[in-house]
């Protein structure tokens, strides 16, 4: 399959677009065309497993990958987790959380960036890549420990993440300051995510940099949702969800379903559009923000505008103003027209803000719908759930689950609905404590004393953290960013 790019370069394989990360252009890669999935298709993918699902889903569009490839490069990937890797719990007869919180680093990242590294290291060889591929990631969180798991010690590669150095919770800190891997760095920036995504962009845009990079024998990649090949694995999880609700006839093949998804990057739940393009029976698709509430504001009134103040929340992974995946919506809602795209993209690099028709909104992408979530009924939910059934989720997933019974209770809508958690509670455990018990407690008190009030099982990766090596605590200033990359490759 060809991808071309939302600003208009076309002709790429799916191998290349997962090389480069991003268009030449600057734009972002999208697949040609959408492969529809028939129904007598999802039937047979019912009872297979997640990896081979996935390899099939996937295979769609990978085209120039071959499928014993991709099924080999899913086994692989999915066999570092715990079990199924996106199960489906039932909380009432009206409402199912799907967990992608089960892989190596306790975060639905996960779920891509265990096979990313797999799909880059394949299309290094159908191109016969020499030189080695310098991974640039910028993170809000979670990507960045994910990205530095998946793409540790992988031949031929480089990773440095990027991550603000104030604007991560204490566990993701942790777990990005003691990865181990002889090809891995880490930077703190003092700033925010969108600070360290445009530092990123900038790099890549750069034609200095790309000769600088090519001089020490490097070619650049991204890791983060910008990059097609992360992107893509996502999709599965839609299709896997609604499979496993036929399979176990909580609903039949064809009955529509709800995605209820926090997001920030919007690639969580754009990967759920481009499941409803491919044939997945999808209602709506409730786009979950935190107090950053730029999505909101999109969808309700067709202003995107990140002149706005910046706010620190306890959901941090969506702690964005900036939200790069949102071109690739815009690139459907103006029917690909790519210049319209290059115009909006422009106002948004100088004036931070653009305006689209709110009707055109409402009429092309009328599966959409926006809330948003502040601090209070963050906590709130995690409280109310916990008390109504059991359940302890994370501030983020809390946001998810605050905007799906918003909706529940402006609509009539009969539809069942799936609330897509996204992190372990352990890994905001302070915020997840003071939410249930009322108390303050930080770092592995607040991890014991979680475990204590919910009895539920500390994951492993998170016990282990309290005994690593901090190996990476560098932190820099915005200007410093690009030198400071070539200091840590040259040495």
């Amino acid at each position: 399959m060809d991808y071309i790019s939302t600003r208009g370069e076309y002709g790429s394989l799916s191998s290349q677009a997962i090389l480069q990360g991003i268009a030449k252009d600057g734009g972002l890669y999208v697949p040609a065309s959408f492969p529809i999935l028939s129904k007598n298709e999802l039937e047979s993918l019912i009872p297979l497993e997640y990896y081979e699902r996935s390899a099939y889903i996937i295979g769609k569009f990978l085209t120039d990958y071959s499928q014993k490839d991709l099924e080999t490069y899913t086994k692989k990937a999915y066999s570092r987790f715990d079990g199924d890797p996106a199960p489906v719990l039932k909380l009432d007869d009206e409402i199912y959380i799907l967990e992608l919180f089960h892989g190596p680093t306790y975060a639905f990242k996960d779920i891509a960036l265990t096979l990313l590294p797999h799909l880059l290291v394949g299309a290094r060889k159908q191109l016969k890549v020499k030189e080695k591929t310098l991974i640039l990631v910028a993170t809000s969180g979670d990507t960045g420990k994910a990205a530095l798991e998946g793409f540790k010690d992988v031949d031929g590669t480089e990773i440095v993440v990027i991550y603000p150095a104030d604007g991560v919770s204490e566990m993701q800190k942790l777990q990005m300051q003691t990865a181990a891997g002889e090809n891995v760095h880490v930077i703190g920036i003092n700033g925010n995510f969108d600070d360290a995504q445009a530092a990123v962009k900038r790099i890549f845009g750069s034609e200095e940099a790309n000769e600088r990079f090519a001089s020490m024998g490097y070619s650049l990649s991204s890791a983060n949702s910008i990059n097609w090949g992360r992107l893509v694995p996502q999709i599965v999880y839609y299709f896997s969800a609604y499979l496993d609700m036929v399979g176990s006839e909580e609903i039949k093949m064809g009955d529509k379903v709800n995605f209820a998804v926090p997001t920030g990057n919007f690639g969580n739940i754009l990967a759920g559009y481009y499941a409803k393009r491919m044939g997945l029976p999808v209602n709506k698709l409730i786009v979950a923000s935190n107090k950053n509430n730029v999505l909101t504001d999109f969808f309700n009134k067709g202003e995107y505008n990140a002149n706005r103040e910046f706010y620190k929340t306890m959901s941090p992974s969506m702690d964005i103003l900036v939200s790069s995946n949102l071109e690739r919506l815009l690139f459907e809602l103006y029917d690909r027209d790519f210049e319209r795209i290059i115009d909006l993209m422009e106002k948004l690099k100088y004036d931070k803000s653009y305006l689209v028709d709110v009707e055109d909104i409402e009429e092309k992408l009328s599966e959409f719908i926006a809330y948003d979530t502040n601090e209070e009924d963050t906590l709130e939910t995690i409280k109310d759930i916990e008390l109504m059934f059991g359940y302890v989720m994370d501030p983020h997933t809390a946001v998810g689950a605050n905007a799906l019974y918003l909706y529940l209770g402006d609509s009539n809508d009969k539809h069942k609905s799936v609330l897509v958690s996204t992190a372990s509670p352990y890994k905001f455990a302070s915020d997840v404590v003071y939410a249930l018990e009322g108390v303050k407690v930080e770092g592995f008190k607040a991890v014991k004393k979680l475990n204590d009030c919910t009895a539920l099982e500390v994951p492993k990766q998170i016990q282990e953290l309290k005994s690593l090596e901090k190996r990476h605590t560098l932190v820099v200033d915005n200007s410093e960013i690009e030198e400071t990359i070539y200091k840590l490759l040259e040495k």
